[in-house]
């Protein structure tokens, strides 16, 4: 378990309302830590509509907290996230990428202006209910994945730096997800049932082609075959995905057949922003669809250095074994890096964290550029 043995120590949680962060709290709370939680509030625009859970969410944590007998603060960074995490989000979906957004507000909020004010309430260390681990090595620290694999978040915080990872505890690394729900429901936490949050923080559970909509202009393209041919109209670049099945306004086109005259599902395959065009493919494991390399950049190496060329394994999404590959660096570019799968990857993502690992290890990782 990624907690302080030793002197107890002022440790502030940051507390969302959900059962993980909760019973982080308790657990510090029980070795005998001063513990203060810490409620951020990240989002302000239609904070109030049915999508958004942030009031609820602060009154959970807030009886949580009355619960395990700690203070906790309402702390209001919405400010910092719309200008280090939501501008690069909407610049990246303007550019045709897809962003994921959650990788970005752990580095500059959760472990930065979070990390930084709990600094300046006097903690020595900040602790999340994140699924994940670290440890000290000669001086260095390390972030390594969960023991539950199912729920390892490592991937969401492969950007954490020396500093930040050296101030920081997360309690519930060695433990299973069901054990912690049981803890809940033994302290007394009445939201040891509550549904884990899904999405984007400030998306919540709405559509998505909806909210986008509201800071995106639509420029509508055509749709076409890896042949060329014209099968439709998408309503802009930035809706879509590569790999999106769903939603892409095609599929219940009456006789609509690929040019091979087969009836597969249909997905995004390639963006071409120069003319505006989407190009879409049949069946799931299309050549358009699968890819042995990849190119990376924004590099960001958890060490401060990279580590050297060779074999590896990585991520390209979140809900993804690890694969085998063997990773380059560009010495012209040192913010940037290949990697080479032994086994092709489906729908590789510009825009998405290619994130690298040596065995339990989480070494970093860099934006997909192609």
């Amino acid at each position: 378990m990624s907690t302080l043995t030793g002197p107890k120590r002022r440790i502030v949680v940051g507390m969302s309302g959900g059962v993980d962060s909760s019973v982080a709290a308790w657990l510090l709370k029980q070795q005998g830590h001063e513990v203060i939680g810490l409620f951020m509030k990240n989002w302000e625009d239609d904070d109030d509509d049915e999508y958004c859970s942030t009031r609820q969410d602060l009154l959970d944590a807030t009886s949580v907290a009355d619960v395990i007998g700690i203070d906790i603060e309402a702390v209001n960074f919405s400010a910092e996230y719309k200008d280090r995490v939501f501008a690069e989000f909407l610049r990246e979906y303007s550019a045709g990428r897809t962003p994921n957004p959650d990788v970005l507000c752990n580095a500059e909020i959760k472990f930065k202006a979070f990390l930084d004010h709990a600094m300046r309430l006097g903690a020595e260390r900040i602790a999340t209910g994140h699924y994940a681990r670290v440890r000290e090595r000669q001086g260095r620290f390390e972030l390594l994945k969960a023991f539950d694999g199912s729920k390892d978040q490592s991937y969401f915080l492969h950007r954490l730096n020396q500093a930040q990872l050296s101030r920081t505890l997360f309690p519930l690394g060695e433990m299973p997800k069901t054990e912690v729900r049981r803890l809940a429901a033994q302290i007394g936490l009445h939201n040891a049932a509550k549904k884990d949050s899904t999405g984007i923080c400030f998306i919540g559970e709405r559509p998505f082609r909806e909210f986008l909509n509201r800071y995106l202009p639509t420029e509508p393209g055509p749709i076409k075959t890896d042949q060329g041919r014209i099968v439709g109209q998408h309503v802009g670049l930035a809706f879509y995905t590569l790999g999106q099945r769903k939603g892409i306004g095609i599929g219940g086109i009456r006789g609509l057949q690929s040019d091979a005259g087969t009836s597969e599902p249909w997905f995004a395959a390639r963006k071409d922003l120069s003319t505006n065009t989407l190009y879409v493919v049949q069946g799931h494991e299309h050549p358009w669809l699968l890819s042995e390399d990849l190119r990376a950049d924004s590099a960001s190496w958890i060490a401060g250095a990279p580590p050297p060329a060779g074999p590896y394994a990585a991520k390209t999404r979140y809900r993804q074994a690890d694969a085998a590959c063997l990773l380059a660096h560009n010495g012209a570019q040192p913010d940037q890096f290949a990697l080479h799968f032994q086994t092709p990857q489906w729908a590789v993502t510009p825009g998405q964290s290619a994130v690298v690992y040596d065995g339990e290890v989480c070494l970093g990782g860099g934006l997909i550029a192609a």
